[in-house]
């Protein structure tokens, strides 16, 4: 088995550096320590280049270059394969992700989960065809960029013959990836973007499917039940000012039928004041004033990482501090706060994973405080929400273990619409009926094509070996996860 990275040109003659006031994209990314990141990056990542250690280099389209490693540390496998297994053919699992850019905090992740599961399935997978498969990941950089990821995911299906593609993190990366998968006949598999985005921002509704792509995504429905949870164990006057991006990611959360709004009047509050804006704004003085004329106690921001740290430090500059600041997206991991500082302690956050989860990863038999100290060897990276994202390897793999033909993709579907698994972010169950209301506390089957995993609402609070750690405040949407009463924010 192998893990395949590709490195671009074209990220070095893009930097994204934005003039005006606030701090640059290309400042943001030295800050958060991330905008390098990437499987056989150096010695930070430990472990990790263990997992993927020799390297051989081959090209592919255009002027890039793949570089194919092979997994050298075995994990404790799950799978179990006999000698006496014919052998078939390689089957390639081509991943889209965000290496640079402002999603880059995310990228290290897929990485990660695919050195993991290289270890794992070093000596390949028994298929449904009773034939032992070597299995290769063959990762690309998006660049956080729309256009690019589309690119790239009729590149990975064109020209490399995946099997089968993956996506992560937003629907900036889910939905032009997932659209390509559609239109050109190959199963396609995501995690971490709001199943808003990726049925509604792709021309679906609840009662039209899709043929090749499905989600084991969380809802901005469950963000808000997260976040808002937290919110109401301190007293304020439940008015609620909302910014996010004007995306389909953003329509998500302000959608009121099915996003935040859901949330807001379950527990009785307001939303009083919304505002959208330009993915790399760098001056958001109008926001601010708008929101400080609405008089909100609540703020619930869900941002990118560089757009956060600008619209926060503006806020305090310009006498905008709401007495409960939360968010969601850049802010839920370590690099997206980082440069805001001090300040960071005692923001509210919707989250995704943390070492307390309760959960066994099924790919490699570790629990969640095991994978978060496998995490912090390998890379030398803090514990962060997206090692999460290993349930969409360990998902993959169950899928190709029950493909009865992997040269018939319709059986790869067929696999993926028959998942009934455990994950490190709770069950995967493509089998229950779908969701008569998919806005409750209750839904994780809002559509045939989405599954949704558990999610909790957090704290970031002062920290002992990072300078800060998300604790737990709400875990209405898993009850079995352990939590810390919420703290009031404190402006310096």
């Amino acid at each position: 088995m192998s893990c395949r990275g590709q490195e671009s040109n074209e990220g070095q003659n893009n930097p994204g550096t934005s003039s005006g006031a606030g701090i640059s994209r290309r400042e943001f990314l030295k800050i958060a320590g991330v905008a390098g990141a990437a499987v056989g990056m150096g010695a930070g990542l430990g472990g990790l280049l263990a997992a993927c250690g020799k390297e051989t280099a081959t090209t592919t389209s255009g002027a890039a270059t793949t570089q194919a490693t092979t997994a050298a540390t075995a994990a404790a496998s799950t799978t179990t394969v006999s000698a006496a297994a014919e052998m078939g053919r390689e089957i390639k699992v081509g991943v889209v992700m965000p290496k640079t850019g402002p999603l880059a905090a995310f990228g290290p992740a897929d990485e990660w989960a695919a050195g993991v599961t290289a270890e794992v399935v070093k000596d390949g997978i028994i298929l449904g065809d009773s034939k032992k498969h070597p299995v290769t990941f063959v990762l690309r950089d998006c660049q956080s960029d729309s256009n690019r990821a589309a690119q790239i995911a009729g590149d990975l299906i064109n020209n490399d013959k995946v099997d089968i593609l993956l996506g992560s993190v937003t629907p900036d990366v889910t939905n032009p990836a997932a659209d390509q998968a559609e239109a050109l006949g190959t199963p396609f598999m995501t995690s971490y973007a709001p199943w808003q985005a990726f049925v509604f921002g792709r021309g679906a509704d609840l009662t039209k499917s899709f043929k090749w792509t499905y989600a084991h995504s969380m809802g901005t429905e469950q963000m808000g039940y997260s976040i808002i949870g937290a919110v109401d164990q301190i007293p304020n006057n439940k008015m609620v000012a909302l910014i996010t991006m004007n995306n389909p990611d953003g329509n998500a959360w302000l959608d009121d039928k099915f996003g935040t709004p859901v949330a807001l009047r379950k527990y009785g509050y307001k939303l009083v004041a919304t505002a959208q804006f330009n993915l790399g704004s760098e001056d958001f003085t109008k926001e601010i004033a708008t929101f400080k004329k609405a008089g909100a106690d609540v703020l619930i921001a869900a941002m990118q990482p560089p757009d956060f740290t600008n619209f926060w430090k503006q806020s305090m500059q310009q006498g905008f501090t709401p007495k409960i600041p939360s968010g969601g997206l850049g802010i839920t991991m370590p690099p997206g706060v980082s440069g805001i500082g001090p300040q960071a302690v005692g923001l509210i956050i919707e989250h995704g994973w943390t070492r307390d989860y309760p959960y066994i990863d099924p790919l490699t038999g570790m629990n969640c405080p095991q994978l978060a100290e496998r995490w912090e060897k390998d890379t030398g990276l803090q514990e962060q929400l997206s090692i999460g994202f290993l349930d969409k390897f360990a998902w993959t793999i169950d899928v190709l273990k029950r493909t009865k033909n992997p040269d018939d993709k319709e059986t790869i579907v067929k696999a993926i619409k028959t998942t009934k698994m455990d994950s490190i972010t709770g069950p995967i169950d493509f089998t229950a009926p779908i969701d008569a209301d998919p806005t409750t506390t209750e839904s994780f089957r809002p559509h045939p094509n989405v599954s949704k995993p558990v999610w909790t609402g957090a704290q970031w609070i002062k920290g002992t070996k990072f300078p800060v750690d998300a604790a737990t405040v709400n875990n209405v949407l898993a009850p079995t996860v352990p939590t810390i009463p919420v703290v009031p924010y404190v402006y310096a």
